[in-house]
Formats: structure tokens, sequence, C-alpha cells
């Protein structure tokens, strides 16, 4: 089925196959951490609030994705919560770490574009001002994620964020995403209504 794509950030474009990625019950589709991630409330939860998060995880979905538009409802909740979604990523081999582009939140990250594991730093970042009147704290907000070529977009409850050309033709612009869960204060990272809409080339 081929249908028009919203268009909160650009002009619409031709989508294939528009579907959810998480069913609201199970983590069917998904692997990780069962320790660390649960279905809760029709959500997927990483982390808890009862103890520090000893580490970063990785939800991640068993198959990869090339072009796409991204739209998820998220919150995080606790003190100094970190987390983000990965987009073309992997895992990195025998390692709870995996190793891509990072969607970005939490406080002096919201709507960032972080290179997770690789070049270990922000590669784009929103002007705060804009995003502070976006942004609904330890509440639900919705991330959309729009990774076309070389071009990645982001934008949280329709406030635009980055706006990223990948530079480098080595960097891989394909691989699974993945739902993350930042080690350190204790802290949970609620995410639901995944839904994928991959870009017809």
């Amino acid at each position: 089925m081929i249908k028009i794509a919203g268009a909160s950030l650009l002009a619409a474009l031709l989508i294939v196959d528009a579907r959810a990625l998480f069913d609201g019950r199970t983590l069917a589709g998904w692997e990780g951490d069962a320790r660390t991630f649960r279905v809760e409330q029709g959500s997927i939860v990483g982390g808890t609030l009862a103890a520090r998060v000893p580490r970063n995880e990785f939800l991640c979905t068993t198959r990869s994705y090339s072009d796409f538009v991204l739209r998820l409802k998220f919150k995080v909740l606790g003190q100094g919560a970190n987390a983000g979604i990965q987009i073309r990523s992997a895992r990195i081999p025998n390692h709870h770490e995996v190793v891509g582009y990072q969607a970005d939140l939490g406080d002096g990250w919201w709507g960032s574009l972080y290179d997770e594991s690789r070049r270990n730093k922000t590669l784009a970042k929103p002007d705060p001002a804009a995003l502070g009147a976006a942004l609904r704290r330890e509440d639900w907000n919705e991330y959309e994620i729009h990774a076309e070529g070389r071009r990645i977009r982001l934008a949280i409850n329709g406030q635009p964020t980055v706006d990223y050309t990948e530079p480098d033709a080595q960097i891989p612009q394909t691989g699974v995403i993945c739902l993350q869960i930042h080690g350190g204060p204790p802290s949970e990272a609620w995410y639901k209504e995944i839904i994928i809409e991959e870009i017809k080339r």
C-alpha cells in the first residue's frame, strides 16, 4: 500500500506500509535485556525509579531500516534521567552498547543528535529556547525522526530540533532502531505508539 505521509517536517512524501513496531502488549519484534525493559500500561518502559540504572541498555528491533519517518511518544521520569532513540544502529558484538545515531532525551540533550559509541559527540543540537517552549517535562511528548539518504531531521512536539546531513560517506545509513535507558540515577524511559513509515526510494 502506498499513501501520502503527514508533513510535519517538510512536504509530503510517498511512503510504503506504515506500521506499528510495538503491539502495546509484548516485546515481539524487539530484543534486549528483559531485566531492564518491560511492558507496562501499553508502553515499553526501560529502567526503574527504585534503584540506580547500572549501565546503558538498549532494546532493539530485530530488523534493520534505512529511509523512514519514525513517530513515537515518550516520557522520561526521575532526576537526571537520560535516554534516547537509536536509528541506523548496530549492536557491538559481545557488549551491551550499540553504535549509531541517537535522537537524544534528557536535560542538556533534548532534541539533539548524538553519535553513540562511534564519534562519541553531539552532531547537532537545537535552540534550547525554542525547544523549551514545546517540551512537556515528565509527561508525554512526541518525537518525529525523519531519515532519508544522508539527511536526518528531528522534531519534538512539532518543533524542529535538528537538520543534519552526514558528511562522511563511510558512515552506514541503515541499521536497527533501539530504545535506550542511560546508566545513572533511578529513572525510567517510557515509549509508546511507535509507528514507522518506510520511504519509497
